[in-house]
């Protein structure tokens, strides 16, 4: 009972502002972030449906060499290998970066995935009207995929939100290194991981439970059936 004694709680919201700005950079870093890996995925899941093997190549190259490492590895590279070569990039900078590569491998295959769902027909009756690959891609095959991909989507979102936490290793004075350097300061641990906890909790539950209502709708108008996760 001690550790959630009503003192403690009370130094906690004496430094309320603390936490919002920690939950101020945790979203400005996720959105940046999301938006980097949007576009990274976008990109190399057209590559990995591609005609060209040098194309799919690089998908796969990319994918599996992100995917098959930890993300703290990474960031801790663009913090401190990037140094080492005088190449200074800010806290928050290392978040968008590190982020938006390592989900954006996720998404890449997301999109391919989404890509291959729509009919090959698709994609040949765009040819036979004089479209481009890249040109087919834009105004017929991605815009159908897009709906299917939507769910997957929203759960990298949510993954994404909580893997920002790993900036509290390189102090981002993110939400998590917030919690951290305010427990420290003050021995209130408790408090602390309960309200970031919660926090997290608040920010993901409701996209996870959007795209799962989502994946069903879907499930539904396809006329199939949802397997669970």
């Amino acid at each position: 009972m001690d550790r959630f004694a009503w003192f403690k709680w009370q130094a906690l919201l004496a430094d309320w502002e603390l936490f919002a700005g920690g939950l101020a950079r945790t979203l400005t870093t996720s959105a940046c972030a999301l938006g980097l890996a949007l576009l990274v995925g976008t990109i190399l899941g057209v590559l990995g449906t591609a005609p060209w093997r040098v194309a799919r190549a690089v998908n796969r190259v990319y994918v599996d060499l992100i995917q098959n490492t930890p993300l703290v590895t990474q960031v801790m590279f663009l913090f401190y290998a990037l140094a080492h070569w005088k190449l200074y990039l800010s806290t928050f900078a290392i978040g968008v970066i590190g982020l938006g590569i390592y989900h954006g491998a996720y998404i890449a295959e997301v999109v391919r995935a989404g890509i291959q769902s729509v009919h090959r027909g698709q994609l040949e009756a765009a040819f036979s009207q004089g479209f481009t690959y890249v040109q087919a891609m834009r105004y017929i095959v991605l815009p159908q995929a897009a709906y299917v991909v939507l769910p997957p989507l929203t759960n990298q979102a949510v993954s994404l939100i909580k893997n920002s936490s790993i900036l509290a290793i390189i102090s981002g004075w993110d939400l998590m290194h917030t919690g951290d350097s305010w427990s420290a300061e003050t021995g209130y641990y408790g408090p602390a991981y309960v309200l970031v906890w919660a926090i997290y909790f608040l920010l993901c539950f409701p996209l996870a439970t959007w795209a799962r209502r989502l994946e069903e709708r879907i499930a539904r108008t396809r006329g199939g059936e949802v397997k669970p996760a």
